[in-house]
């Protein structure tokens, strides 16, 4: 039995490595295109660099400069929405999931349910209505964008957030509450910090979607003015719709690399609190 499940644990690894390795391949490819004439990669796109071929960081400054919108400016505008949206989505969502959990009532086991709906509705479905409501309101803008992060965040985020809370125990709270402290009050300074495994896995989670997304700003932003990472790679052409696919590598991987480095960094508490929050309750 010993040397079927070494065996079987064997298989495992190698089968898992195998499929680490499809799913790296793509960044490495991105990774050496980089460093490669325009003219290396339309020959040989899965060629290593050669002494040829080689550019070295050419490609990163040309992407830097490319075109008439300055690329810093698309990844300051990357990183305010980013971290506005998940600091909103963190804040509003662990305040409803745990008055969900807590509150047992018609009202709350809807507002939950509808929630869960959203997570399956598809982006395609409601694009276009989307797009001339935020026209209407005005949200248009990258200051006012998280507002619709936050909406489409919220599903995934209340679910986890509500699952965790059901497990924390609630005679905590209640000895709060004889001690005076009132709601706000007690989720700030009780509940909040024991959330903090589903707050990291959350964060995370968002943060990834809401730096790679490419639809939702493309159809919102006034891309005249506002450009995103996503929506400045798209834009990295020259006249006659000619791509310089070197510099177009280059401006991918130095999108790819923070989040990746952010991933890895947290990745321990995304598996913690994705099963602390799916799981129970």
């Amino acid at each position: 039995m010993k040397k079927q499940a070494k065996t079987g644990a064997t298989v495992f690894t190698i089968v898992f490595i195998l499929l680490c390795l499809v799913w790296i391949m793509p960044i490495f490819e991105v990774l050496i295109n980089s460093f490669k004439s325009n003219n290396a990669i339309n020959l040989d796109a899965f060629a290593l660099p050669d002494s040829e071929s080689f550019v070295g960081f050419d490609n990163y400054a040309k992407g830097m400069t490319f075109g008439n919108y300055p690329f810093l400016k698309s990844v300051g505008f990357s990183v305010f929405i980013t971290v506005v949206s998940v600091i909103l989505i963190l804040l509003f969502t662990s305040m409803s999931a745990w008055y969900i959990s807590r509150v047992n009532s018609r009202f709350a086991r809807f507002f939950y349910y509808l929630c869960l709906f959203s997570m399956i509705v598809p982006f395609q479905m409601v694009m276009f209505t989307l797009s001339s409501t935020a026209d209407a309101l005005k949200l248009n803008t990258p200051w006012t964008i998280p507002i619709i992060y936050l909406g489409f965040g919220a599903g995934l985020a209340i679910f986890m957030f509500s699952g965790f809370v059901k497990s924390l125990p609630l005679e905590i709270e209640e000895a709060a509450a004889i001690d005076g402290c009132g709601p706000v009050r007690t989720f700030f300074l009780i509940v909040l910090p024991m959330l903090k495994p589903s707050l990291i896995s959350v964060g995370i989670l968002e943060t990834m979607w809401v730096w790679n997304d490419y639809l939702l700003p493309y159809l919102v932003l006034d891309r005249t003015k506002y450009m995103t990472i996503p929506i400045h790679v798209q834009y990295l052409k020259g006249s006659y719709g000619s791509v310089d696919l070197g510099a177009t590598m280059a401006v991918i991987m130095l999108s790819i690399i923070p989040i990746i480095v952010v991933y890895l960094l947290c990745q321990k508490h995304i598996i913690k609190g994705v099963a602390a929050g799916a799981v129970k309750g």
